[in-house]
């Protein structure tokens, strides 16, 4: 969608800014879910758990959540900024190494894969700026940058889950080449969001003039 299709979205809308990583890390992340998901040990230590696996499609890199219900009027001068932090920005790497949990192993509520890379911290400090200056609600916490995996509503085996959390803690999944920011809407459903793709913004575009 370009921006001019902004008009046609509703009047408010859950919107977020992400990076996507390469097909190959995903297919990797994949993996290690359904390894996870898999019943493992002692039949008294099988029974399933109360967790919501995110699919392989809506794997992301959250840079900032714009909220729950955005005006629609309120994007384009977002996306605008978007583009030229965009083309200000060398594409770079990303390495995805490593599983943990928030808050912490004995209350998880949040499984997650470690990403880290040379320029991501400073992109994802200009993007939160660029949202402060349009009105967009800061986050309370320092960015941690992650990409989650499962949301832990019930644990019938715990002992199971920190397992298998702890045999893939040092997991690498792979090096993703970033060169693309998007913007994103996400519909909230039963069984998974789905997230639609309202703006890309190539990365360097600047650097090749």
């Amino acid at each position: 969608m370009s921006i001019a299709g902004f008009a046609s979205l509703p009047e408010r809308v859950r919107a977020f800014i992400a990076l996507r990583l390469d097909a190959a890390v995903d297919d990797a992340i994949a993996a290690l879910i359904e390894r996870l998901r898999a019943p493992q040990g002692d039949i008294n230590d099988i029974r399933e758990d109360g967790i919501r696996w995110v699919r392989r499609a809506n794997f992301h890199l959250t840079l900032f959540f714009l909220g729950p219900a955005v005006p629609r009027e309120r994007l384009a001068p977002i996306a605008d900024a978007l583009g030229a932090i965009a083309e200000a920005t060398a594409p770079f790497e990303i390495v995805a190494r490593g599983v943990g949990v928030f808050p912490n192993p004995a209350r998880p509520r949040v499984i997650w894969i470690g990403l880290d890379g040379d320029g991501l911290a400073a992109l994802a400090a200009r993007v939160a700026q660029a949202a402060a200056r349009y009105g967009f609600a800061p986050e309370r916490r320092a960015y941690s940058p992650h990409l989650t995996i499962g949301r832990v509503r019930s644990l019938n085996s715990p002992g199971r889950l920190r397992r298998a959390l702890g045999e893939a803690a040092g997991a690498s999944f792979g090096v993703s080449r970033i060169e693309c920011v998007t913007l994103y809407r996400s519909e909230l459903g039963p069984q998974s969001s789905i997230y639609h793709e309202l703006a890309a913004f190539p990365l360097g575009v600047r650097e090749r003039w």
